[in-house]
């Protein structure tokens, strides 16, 4: 493991499926959250530090200051942990509602958000000019090729992403104007403080469709639905989302078939066939 120089009373806590995570001691005194990992990928921990800061930037949600940043490992502050309350929920929903709304540049990213990071996956954020052509090219397509590499899923399932992508344009809904998306928005990545209130870590951070991180939300386990109401009150969704809501599952579905195997690559196969 890499602490931060100077580091001390290091006590290993949770920290994922893909780091190291250690609550310690700074050497200027102050308490800290340390993720480590030996091979991280150039500029990762930079990444995430930078966003982390870009979706805290419109100050509708929290998120840990960053302390200090290396190539192989990112200190936090020390956010005691609790459980999420009703204010917590409806302060989830309406702050995604206003952080997607603060918007982004374009669709991707550019600077130390170019290149996005699904744990060990590592996929390309350079800008393109509408989304249907960034969620194909830069997210599903990639994510195929990768997958055909491994051999991770069946042939009939990776022609199926590949039609979806050429599909993409009457698939993905009625046009919007990039989002500032978390990116990788599961209900793990969503941290309660001990007053109850939200918290969000771990961002895989670009401009993209807002349904993108709904869509994870719902997948893998919202705290509650009330978060949906509550962002649906400050930002409704375009007419037809709900039908668009496994196709934006397919992204999460993708990389958990390629980094866990499994029932992942049977419901990966199923969604891309179902837009296929």
């Amino acid at each position: 493991m890499t602490l931060p120089p100077g580091a001390s009373a290091a006590t290993r806590v949770g920290g994922g499926d893909i780091n190291e995570a250690f609550r310690v001691v700074l050497a200027d005194g102050r308490e800290a959250f340390v993720k480590t990992r030996p091979d991280a990928a150039p500029g990762e921990y930079a990444a995430e530090a930078a966003g982390l800061a870009w979706l805290a930037e419109p100050g509708a949600l929290r998120t840990p200051a960053v302390l200090e940043v290396g190539e192989d490992y990112l200190a936090l502050e020390w956010v005691p942990h609790g459980q999420l309350d009703g204010v917590g929920v409806q302060e989830l929903g309406s702050g995604l509602a206003a952080t997607h709304g603060a918007g982004a540049e374009s669709f991707g990213a550019t600077g130390q958000l170019a290149s996005a990071g699904f744990g060990s996956l590592r996929l390309p954020n350079e800008p393109t000019e509408d989304w249907p052509r960034f969620y194909a090219e830069r997210r599903l397509r990639p994510l195929a090729g990768i997958a055909r590499d491994r051999a991770a899923l069946s042939s009939a399932g990776i022609e199926a992403v590949e039609r979806v992508c050429d599909r993409m344009p009457e698939l993905a809904g009625p046009p919007e104007p990039p989002a500032r998306l978390h990116g990788d928005l599961w209900s793990g990545n969503v941290m309660a403080d001990a007053d109850g209130r939200p918290w969000l870590i771990d961002p895989s951070a670009y401009g993209g469709h807002r349904e993108v991180d709904l869509a994870m939300l719902r997948l893998f386990g919202a705290p509650s639905d009330r978060v949906f109401a509550a962002y649906g009150e400050v930002a409704p969704l375009a007419q037809g989302w709900q039908e668009r809501v496994e196709l934006y599952q397919l992204l999460p579905l993708l990389v958990h078939a390629l980094l866990f195997g499994g029932s992942y690559r049977g419901a990966a196969e199923r969604v891309a066939m179902r837009y296929a």
